[in-house]
C-alpha cells in the first residue's frame, strides 16, 4: 500500500473545512472527516486510477462533499497537495511544493 503525506497547508484546509461543516450541523465535521479518510484510503490502494494533468497533478472527488483531494505520486508516495472546494478559485494550490 502507498504512503500518504499531507502538505501543512492542505492540512490547514482540511481542518477549516472540518469546523465549517460542524458549525453548520453537529456531527457533519465528522462525516466530512470520516468521507476525506475513505477517499484518501481509495487514492492510497490505487493512486495512479486517476488520470494525470497537465500540472502533474490528479484529483479525486470526494462522494458526499464537493471537495477535490489534489495530489501528486512520486517514488511510490501520494503527497496531498489540497483540499480544494469545488467552488473556489481553481488552481489556488499550484505554487505549493
Amino acid at each position: 500500500m502507498t504512503e500518504v503525506t499531507i502538505l501543512h497547508e492542505a492540512e490547514m484546509e482540511l481542518w477549516e473545512a472540518v469546523a465549517f461543516y460542524e458549525h453548520k450541523a453537529a456531527g457533519l465535521g465528522f462525516s466530512f472527516l470520516a468521507e476525506i479518510e475513505r477517499s484518501i484510503q481509495i487514492i492510497r490502494e490505487s493512486p495512479g486510477q486517476w488520470p494525470l494533468r497537465e500540472d502533474g497533478t490528479r484529483r479525486y472527488l470526494t462522494h458526499r462533499f464537493p471537495f477535490l483531494i489534489i495530489y501528486t505520486c512520486q517514488n511510490d508516495h501520494v503527497w496531498v497537495i489540497a483540499f480544494a472546494h469545488c467552488r473556489r478559485k481553481p488552481g489556488y494550490w499550484s505554487d505549493r511544493d
